[in-house]
């Protein structure tokens, strides 16, 4: 038996939560257990579990709400900035697509990097993987 998706029960009002938006396609709410107070998570009606499974035609209002959160998240909070980031699959901890809009402060204490880091071996590895990610593009 599968878990029912605790975001779905959200956007159907079957779960608590505390809503800041409630649209045709979008739903967003404060993180139950935020990193800072004001860490808000939107996310899609329907149930997909990546960005690559959302409907290409639901993108432009996704991101355009996710841009508008951002701004209403650092000015509700009085933050200088915003971290905005989606987890596909690794360090997902409930499989709907969802995105942070999480406030951030000089010096607030939030340890997040992109690390640790491993350098192309050379210009010409680098160059491979460009033209391996563009061919990719190119066919997907």
């Amino acid at each position: 038996m599968t878990k029912p998706c605790a975001f779905c029960a959200v956007v159907a009002g079957d779960a608590p939560a505390d809503v800041v938006h409630s649209g045709p396609t979008t739903v967003a709410f404060l993180d139950t257990k935020p990193v800072f107070p004001g860490h808000v998570l939107l996310v899609p009606r329907t149930h997909v579990t990546t960005l690559a499974d959302l409907p290409p035609d639901e993108l432009p209002a996704f991101f355009t709400l996710a841009q508008r959160l951002e701004r209403a998240v650092e000015g509700a909070m009085d933050a200088p900035g915003s971290l905005v980031l989606i987890n596909n699959v690794i360090s997902q901890s409930v499989p709907h697509l969802h995105l942070h809009v999480i406030p951030r402060r000089p010096k607030d204490g939030l340890r997040f990097f992109l690390g640790p880091r491993h350098p192309y071996g050379s210009p010409d590895e680098s160059s491979a993987v460009a033209r391996r990610i563009a061919a990719a593009l190119e066919a997907g």
